[in-house]
């Protein structure tokens, strides 16, 4: 049940006929309604002609049916399911972005972070650029829509772009004829298309999208790669392929990808089920039940109860039916929103020994209000294992991952006995970092990027002031990693 937060979801839409492509890029944005609860959008392409519509909330608060009606039918769309990391949590920085320049309209649509931001838009404003939103998609579109300038085409303004943004981004870009899928040459966030029978082409962020919209994955997009679909086929650039090392971030493995997806060809599952085996032979305990916290914790603690003979059982059951913006009236303290969101099934493990295994152990707040209900429902022993490593340093390639002095290894000098007296627990596991290839099959060190592991950043870390305006746009926000910022994002997985 981590509260991290990962950078939104993206879905598009070709086809050669007029049709109902809101309505399908809907479904596709519900399937990816785990990356991104903060706000949604869809562009639709009706033969040049572009409408739009994006608020804050989830998917089906913001698209009604009246909504999706006023889109109307089109050949193109893209949307966009968005968590904040850079810009404030307001309608404006909702996608996808539209541009109107004399070169034709532009919607953009952005997963990622891009680590160079601050310095483009400086030089961008500086050139006579305004901005209306603070988020970093919106420099993505400027640079783009300024190389476009002197490029025959849209596709070569973006190849040329790629060479001016450094992080992380798979984006989606519609023209008036075309749509285009990129993905950076360090491949941090996935990325994948397919087929539906009716010729219609769909890129996703994730292929459970793929299936939510029945076509038919083809492959996953390669780091650097630009895909072109027109009325003229599929076209891919390769220009940017093979200039960095792969870095597909492995908490997409571990954490933000939904369980039935899969990332490059491996299960997202199978790979969660393999991070809790490994567990079971890193911390080997005495217990009678093995649970998972819900929902990307059971997948590890499957695995979990499967190498270690130990029984797994069902110890919670999760409330469905609140979503992001619950508040309960008068409450103050984390321990209520927990139990509110989340109830323990007291005869699982009332008098045993529990083994509780949860996707990740970040800041240390949430697990220990859970720690407590499971004592409170008769546990005599909590032995927490987290199926991710200790986190150590910040992400900068779009995953919410705060600043050392809030992670809870950082502040028990990454003693893992200080850690679980800490949250309550009698003994504590994180997964042994040097063990995260074992999941995906690779080689060590290789293909991913464990950099908030300490395992060292690809590229060079931000420098820039890239929340500045936060404060004149979003009003009085506040600080990262305080506890007002925590009850306002606290999220159940």
């Amino acid at each position: 049940m981590s509260n991290l937060h990962e950078e939104c979801g993206i879905f598009g839409i070709f086809s050669e006929n007029r049709q109902n492509v809101a309505e399908t890029v809907y479904y596709g944005l519900f399937a990816l309604q785990h990356r991104g609860q903060e706000s949604c959008g869809i562009v639709v392409n009706d033969d040049g002609i572009f409408r739009d519509y994006k608020d804050n909330g989830l998917t089906h608060e913001v698209f009604t049916r009246h909504v999706l009606e006023n889109l109307g039918p089109g050949n193109m769309a893209i949307g966009h399911d968005r968590y904040s990391t850079t810009g404030a949590n307001e309608r404006i920085n909702a996608q996808p972005i539209v541009v109107n320049h004399h070169k034709g309209r532009m919607a953009l649509a952005h997963n990622g972070n891009i680590v160079n931001a601050f310095e483009l838009r400086q030089e961008l404003e500086l050139q006579g650029s305004i901005f209306h939103t603070t988020n970093d998609s919106e420099v993505i579109a400027y640079v783009i829509t300024k190389e476009r300038i002197q490029s025959e085409s849209i596709e070569e303004a973006v190849n040329k772009a790629m060479g001016r943004i450094d992080g992380a981004y798979s984006l989606l870009i519609m023209s008036p004829q075309k749509m285009i899928a990129c993905r950076d040459p360090y491949g941090f966030r996935p990325l994948c298309y397919g087929k539906r029978e009716d010729g219609t082409y769909i890129v996703a962020s994730e292929t459970c999208a793929l299936d939510a919209v029945g076509a038919e994955y083809i492959r996953d997009l390669e780091p650097g790669e630009i895909l072109v679909f027109s009325k003229n086929g599929i076209r891919s650039i390769r220009d940017h392929c093979g200039e960095k090392e792969h870095k597909i971030c492995i908490f997409e493995y571990l954490y933000f990808a939904r369980p039935d997806s899969q990332i490059e060809g491996k299960s997202v599952h199978e790979a969660r089920r393999k991070a809790g085996a490994l567990l079971a032979m890193q911390y080997p305990v005495d217990a009678d039940i093995v649970i998972g916290v819900p929902d990307s914790g059971l997948d590890a603690a499957i695995g979990y109860a499967e190498q270690s003979g130990i029984p797994y059982g069902m110890g919670f059951v999760k409330n469905k039916y609140i979503g992001r913006t619950f508040i309960a009236p008068g409450q103050k303290n984390r321990e209520d929103k927990v139990r509110i969101k989340l109830n323990v099934i007291r005869n699982s493990v009332a008098g045993k020994r529990v083994v509780l295994v949860d996707d990740s152990v970040v800041r240390g707040t949430t697990i220990t209000r859970i720690i407590q209900l499971v004592r409170s429902a008769g546990a005599t022993e909590v032995h927490v294992m987290s199926s991710a490593p200790a986190f150590t340093d910040a992400c900068y390639y779009g995953v919410d991952v705060d600043t050392k002095e809030n992670l809870i290894a950082c502040q028990c000098g990454y003693d893992q006995d200080k850690i679980a007296r800490k949250i309550g627990a009698d003994s504590m596991g994180y997964l042994d970092v040097n063990t995260l290839h074992l999941i995906i099959g690779n080689h060590p060190g290789e293909g991913f990027c464990s950099a908030c592991f300490g395992t060292g950043y690809p590229t060079p870390i931000p420098t820039g002031q890239k929340d500045r305006f936060e404060e004149k746009i979003g009003g009085d926000a506040p600080e990262k990693g305080s506890e007002e910022s925590y009850d306002k994002f606290l999220r159940v997985e």
